[in-house]
């Protein structure tokens, strides 16, 4: 397995955040981590209010900070079911202005935390196929249409390999675990393919055309960058989309970020109640 010790910037960072949230010397702070979208910080709330630590981006060196409302912008490290967890509450995307490696910049800090399993969240529109907002989407595979990639320019062998493999980038042992407990807890989880685009604006109904004669169910604005940084560094990775609006052409209505956050918040028990009985399975 790739390392991320020796980059200076991720020891750093995850150095002040080790000390923040209270880890000892090099002592790992979780083996799992989780990255929060639009509108789902509470789960963070949650881990926090039973006895977890918290440590804003802004405090952290090189971190990058979130300029987007609904992203509160803090890792938060705690247990959920007796297993230590590490989260995300919000992320940063590559519109508001970050390259491609900035974004991923809090993967490799969760990575140099001691994280090896993490669970991607995110808020997209559904592209039809009987999607309704509020519905959960395991991904199972995802198109990088951003024209960006974290991972160009010089290879740093202290993350992985040149060329990673991602044909099992959403790892289906994972998903498998996921399947089971959204079952025993009856929660519908639907299957699809999540379409990453940069943004920041919607998609033109000819654009969701398209997407769907590719192959993609889900379309948002984040996610597979952290996901191909992750499959570099060999961490094995879960993904659920909540989708909270039906996309341009579909929608009868006009989008919103505020629709976004609004169904966001509407499925929000269930989903975090997924993700809080995901994390002890994962760990």
């Amino acid at each position: 397995m790739s390392s991320t010790v020796g980059h200076p910037q991720v020891q750093a960072a995850a150095a002040f955040a080790r000390e923040r949230l209270g880890a000892r010397g090099d002592e790992e702070v979780a083996a799992v981590g989780v990255v929060l979208g639009s509108g789902l910080g509470h789960v963070a709330d949650v881990v926090e209010e039973n006895g977890g630590k918290a440590v804003e981006y802004s405090a952290m060196p090189h971190f990058p900070t979130s300029s987007v409302e609904g992203h509160k912008g803090r890792l938060v490290a705690g247990r959920v079911g007796g297993a230590r967890v590490v989260l995300m509450q919000g992320r940063v995307h590559r519109y508001e202005g970050y390259s491609a490696a900035q974004v991923v910049f809090p993967v490799r800090v969760l990575h140099a935390l001691g994280v090896r399993r993490l669970l991607v969240t995110n808020a997209a529109g559904g592209l039809g196929d009987g999607f309704v907002a509020g519905d959960l989407m395991l991904i199972e595979d995802h198109l990088n249409l951003t024209g960006d990639n974290p991972l160009v320019g010089a290879n740093d062998a202290r993350f992985g390999a040149r060329f990673p493999d991602l044909s099992d980038a959403y790892a289906a042992r994972l998903r498998e675990l996921a399947v089971k407990v959204a079952t025993e807890r009856s929660i519908a989880l639907r299957r699809g393919v999540y379409a990453g685009l940069l943004g920041p604006s919607y998609e033109t109904p000819a654009e969701i055309r398209m997407l769907k004669t590719l192959g993609a169910h889900a379309v948002g604005m984040s996610t597979v960058h952290e996901v191909i940084a992750a499959n570099h560094l060999g961490m094995e990775v879960l993904g659920i989309s909540c989708i909270t609006n039906l996309a341009a052409g579909i929608s009868p209505v006009k989008l919103s970020h505020d629709e976004v956050k609004e169904t966001a918040t509407r499925v929000g028990q269930v989903f975090s109640g997924l993700v809080l009985q995901l994390i002890p399975t994962l760990a």
